[in-house]
């Protein structure tokens, strides 16, 4: 490898074994306006190189923005050069933000967004590197539309079928260092699926589809550096992954991952907030799909993780089993029932209210009862403080509860709270033997949702703080 290219064999088109990854350097500065073909003539001369069809043309995507002018005036003009590091990274995540479909992460020295494209990149892709003045650069608008029409202008011009790759440089999660990705693609195979295909023993390939858009961009970045002046890098000799040579094309937004297959779409403060937010009220489960052990017991393991007064774990949730559940279910709709009866209710409404609460505690996988135990409260001789006690330990359950809930959302499982057993206690205790001390904090029906769960509209804190 040098900083001309890199060669496996004579540089000629052929066999995936001559390969040929080869910088074209450039002199000139790119402007809005300016035409992408001249100046990559123009560099093919100066290099001795001649377009043939099936090369690749790997073109930075910062070439591509400046000439569609995706500049950015931050405002910032007349603030001098030798400003400070920090505020110039308050300033960029600040752009990003503003252009951001989400924050997936951020930290004090970047912030990790998700563009309008689907782009997972750090600080939204948004660099001034090599951008003349105080301006900063964004992504092109539409990488593989820009790849697409500068592929056509060759071929106008040259009558070369060559593919074209926008590149652009991207962090990896849990590896050190970037590598150039491929933003935008046009007469070029994006991906390679081997499912279906076999191994050197035979055995079916079942998830190996490779990224060779990607991995051409990834060749590109070895022949060029930020000062190389390189903004084309010519790759030939895999004509096999064109248009040319028989290739079926895609566009590079075809190597988005889908969201719903995302397993790792946040960061790990913003996954914890996410969680919150995941939390809904389940109540239609499915019934046929049972409940992991493992799953419920981690569950109430986190529950487990809540404040609580006094450095005790005042927490304890009976999962109940079948024939338990139905001697509660059914000394609590005695219980209700005559309560509703002694509130002037008809029987019809009666049995309407009783049947609504029966389809989700009756057919529920799961179904916990919470408590709280106050054997450890402190005793006060007034009422004023011995009130306070109790209710600090019925927060403490409050705080389990929630911590359960979004625990159980987290992998997935759906969950409905309901008061039910605050109404009825001595029911739920004389059913379930446990001691007096117990206090119920209600019921919680867990399960396999039968569907999408919608997702909660975005927290507010309208109508809730207040400032005095």
């Amino acid at each position: 490898m040098s900083g001309a290219g890199l060669d496996a064999e004579d540089g000629s088109a052929g066999t995936p074994s001559d390969l040929l990854v080869r910088a074209i350097t450039s002199a000139h500065r790119f402007r809005p306006g300016d035409d992408l073909v001249p100046a990559l003539e123009a560099a093919l001369e100066l290099a001795g190189e001649q377009l043939r069809d099936g090369d690749v043309v790997c073109v930075a995507s910062k070439a591509v923005a400046l000439v569609e002018g995706a500049l950015i005036d931050a405002g910032r003009r007349g603030v001098p050069d030798h400003r400070d590091v920090a505020d110039e990274r308050d300033l960029v995540r600040a752009l990003a933000r503003e252009r951001a479909i989400e924050v997936v992460a951020e930290s004090p020295w970047v912030v990790v967004t998700r563009t309008a494209h689907g782009f997972v990149a750090a600080n939204g892709g948004i660099d001034r590197s090599n951008v003349p003045g105080d301006l900063w650069l964004d992504l092109p608008r539409d990488p593989d539309a820009s790849a697409a029409a500068l592929r056509d202008a060759i071929l106008a011009r040259t009558g070369r079928d060559v593919g074209v790759l926008v590149t652009d440089t991207f962090g990896r999660p849990w590896r050190l260092g970037q590598t150039d990705v491929a933003l935008g693609a046009a007469g070029v195979a994006v991906l390679r699926d081997e499912r279906g295909s076999t191994d050197l023993d035979g055995r079916p390939l079942g998830v190996t589809v490779a990224a060779v858009a990607d991995a051409l961009a990834g060749a590109a970045d070895l022949v060029r550096s930020k000062a190389s002046a390189t903004p084309f890098v010519l790759v030939r000799g895999l004509a096999q992954l064109t248009a040319a040579g028989g290739a079926t094309p895609r566009p590079a937004a075809d190597l988005v991952r889908p969201l719903d297959e995302d397993l790792f779409r946040r960061g790990a403060a913003e996954a914890v907030l996410e969680g919150l937010v995941a939390r809904r009220t389940v109540r239609a489960f499915d019934t046929a799909r049972p409940v992991p052990d493992e799953l419920l017991e981690a569950a109430v393991a986190h529950a487990g993780t809540a404040p609580a007064p006094h450095h005790t774990r005042p927490w304890r949730v009976v999962r109940l089993a079948a024939t338990t559940r139905t001697r509660l279910l059914d000394a609590m709709a005695d219980r209700w029932r005559a309560d509703l009866r002694a509130d002037g209710f008809d029987e019809g409404t009666i049995a309407r209210r009783i049947a609504r609460s029966d389809a989700l505690h009756r057919e529920a996988p799961e179904l916990l009862v919470p408590f709280v135990d106050l054997a450890d409260a402190h005793h006060y001789a007034d009422e004023r403080r011995a009130r306070a006690e109790r209710d600090l330990f019925v927060l403490a359950g409050g705080a389990a509860l929630e911590a359960l809930l979004v625990a159980l959302a987290a992998r997935g499982l759906g969950a409905a709270w309901t008061s039910a057993s605050l109404f009825d206690p001595d029911s739920v205790r004389d059913v379930l033997g446990v001691p007096s001390a117990w206090e119920p904090v209600g019921l919680v029906a867990v399960g396999w949702p039968v569907g999408p769960v919608p997702r909660r509209p975005d927290p507010t804190a309208d109508g809730i703080l207040e400032r005095r």
